[in-house]
């Protein structure tokens, strides 16, 4: 009798728990499909996040940005890449990638424009999006013929068609509208400057204040890049390279109009080819 009881109240425990594990299961299913459920159709601008710096978004356009299409419920990003270096995307394991039968996601070949008018030819995909906020697996191949598994979230989501431009920002240096120009007739001697930056892409930027040195009455500015990616910089049709061997890359570059602005052409190797870029420097004296 004893046993029999016991047995029973086995039973019982064991019923309560898969019930328990089932609406676990039921409720997760739930949230995946509310996530979509929850935006109307149309298109929103998302960001498009990655586990691996080799596979991100272009970056003609602003950090992380892609476009999501909501269609009943179904839930599709569109992503700009780097390059044409990734050949084909899956949604799942590079194991079921490699597989006969798997269904691969080609890319379109798109333009982009970068905000200093620069195109590229790059890769775009659109992936199936199963849930925003949550890690998903997309296993991508390169040139070289071997599938590497990632992990991608999507979240974010504004509505929007177009991805904004990398570049709105641009090196403020400091307060330089009420700031004074520095003179051309400076005595010899090492001054403290502020630089402001126009042009480029907006995603680097230059140290500033900066060392501006006059000996001879020839000026020199110390030029530090955000980037260790720039080898060299062309001014008045010289070209200089960096000065350091690690770290950002920091060049000393002639002025010969530090009262007006003037034009420094920087060459970036941060994109799939290297690309000269054209900026404009505005010095004034830092307090």
């Amino acid at each position: 009798m004893k046993n029999r009881k016991l047995w029973t109240l086995l039973l019982a425990v064991l019923t309560m728990i898969m019930f328990t594990f089932a609406g676990c299961g039921g409720a997760a299913d739930g949230d995946s499909a509310g996530s979509a459920a929850a935006l109307e159709n149309g298109t929103y601008i998302v960001d498009f996040t990655t586990d691996s710096n080799m596979f991100h978004t272009s970056d003609a356009y602003e950090a992380n940005k892609a476009l999501l299409t909501v269609n009943d419920g179904e839930m599709t990003v569109h992503v700009s890449l780097q390059s044409k270096k990734i050949v084909n995307l899956y949604a799942g394991l590079a194991e079921d990638a490699a597989k006969d039968g798997a269904e691969l996601i080609d890319p379109t070949v798109d333009t982009v424009t970068y905000a200093d008018g620069y195109t590229q030819e790059v890769y775009w995909f659109d992936i199936p999006v199963p849930a925003l906020d949550e890690e998903f697996d997309v296993a991508l191949i390169g040139r070289h013929g071997n599938w590497y598994d990632h992990k991608v979230v999507v979240s974010n989501p504004v509505p929007g068609t177009e991805l904004p431009i990398a570049g709105a920002e641009n090196n403020e240096g400091g307060d330089a509208a009420n700031a004074e120009p520095v003179p051309a007739d400076l005595p010899d001697e090492e001054y403290s400057v502020n630089i402001a930056m126009d042009g480029g892409t907006g995603k680097a930027s230059i140290t500033s204040p900066a060392k501006y040195v006059v000996k001879d009455g020839q000026g020199t500015l110390t030029v530090e890049w955000s980037s260790e990616n720039y080898d060299y910089m062309i001014v008045d049709g010289e070209k200089y390279l960096p000065v350091n061997a690690e770290g950002n890359s920091v060049f000393e570059i002639p002025v010969t109009t530090p009262d007006q602005a003037f034009t420094v052409i920087a060459d970036t190797t941060a994109m799939s080819q290297p690309h000269e870029i054209e900026y404009t420097l505005t010095l004034t004296l830092a307090k």
